[in-house]
């Protein structure tokens, strides 16, 4: 079974989602982001991805005493991401709570501290983020486009030790359009063994079905649930 894996990004402590990563086009949708992820929790969903946004315009974590309430009051398995560009941001991220970190720009730009990370906290411990536009991939908040492709960028990570992979389609992120299913089969049909987490444009469970057919380790849910398009109710199928 697919993982359900609800996203909270944070600007300003503030439960929000952007528009295709555009900081311009923020909707806050809770102030308290502690009392969304007790309402995830109180669906049966044991998992949290969670975004510092600032920490990812800021290249630093900003966001920490958000991880460490959500990790001190709920029992959800949290990966963290945004703003962990060295050793004390990560060290920082694992004693607030988080269970995984993930790391997408720091991948890009410094290769050897990403690799260190694999190999001193384990690669299951470590998600490797693909940020993608037209199956290129974006770092620094999607703010900088890059001319590495998807597909040598992951081939890379995986023969490295990488295990775990979320792949967010910028151009779906927020538009509830629809995810990336063709994307996600050109992975999973090309790697075998890595776990890859989808994430960007969900709508409908109709197409969590979709990517459970093609054996993902988990799909990442944002503005579907903030907008009401998928109830907390109807993923109560797919977990426990």
């Amino acid at each position: 079974m697919i993982r359900i894996i609800p996203a909270i990004d944070i600007i300003e402590g503030k439960c929000i989602r952007l528009t295709q990563g555009d900081y311009g086009r923020k909707v806050i949708y809770n102030e308290n982001p502690l009392e969304v992820a007790k309402q995830f929790e109180d669906s049966g969903i044991q998992y949290l991805h969670l975004v510092d946004l600032d920490g990812a315009k800021a290249k630093k974590i900003i966001n920490r005493k958000v991880l460490e309430e959500i990790a001190a009051k709920t029992k959800l398995k949290i990966d963290f991401g945004g703003g962990i560009r060295t050793d004390e941001d990560i060290k920082l991220a694992f004693d607030c709570g988080a269970e995984q970190v993930t790391g997408g720009s720091v991948a890009v730009k410094n290769k050897e501290l990403f690799l260190s990370w694999l190999r001193k906290f384990g690669a299951e411990k470590i998600i490797l983020g693909t940020d993608v536009k037209d199956e290129m991939v974006a770092i620094n908040g999607w703010y900088e486009n890059t001319k590495i492709n998807v597909f040598s960028f992951i081939e890379s990570y995986q023969k490295l030790g990488v295990q775990s992979v979320i792949c967010t389609d910028i151009k779906r992120d927020g538009l509830l359009q629809g995810t990336a299913i063709n994307l996600y089969k050109k992975i999973t049909d090309r790697f075998t063994g890595i776990k890859l987490i989808a994430s960007g444009g969900i709508s409908s469970t109709d197409e969590i079905d979709e990517l459970i057919k093609l054996d993902l380790d988990g799909v990442i849910i944002g503005k579907a649930i903030y907008e009401n398009k998928i109830s907390l109710k109807e993923l109560r199928k797919y977990v426990g």
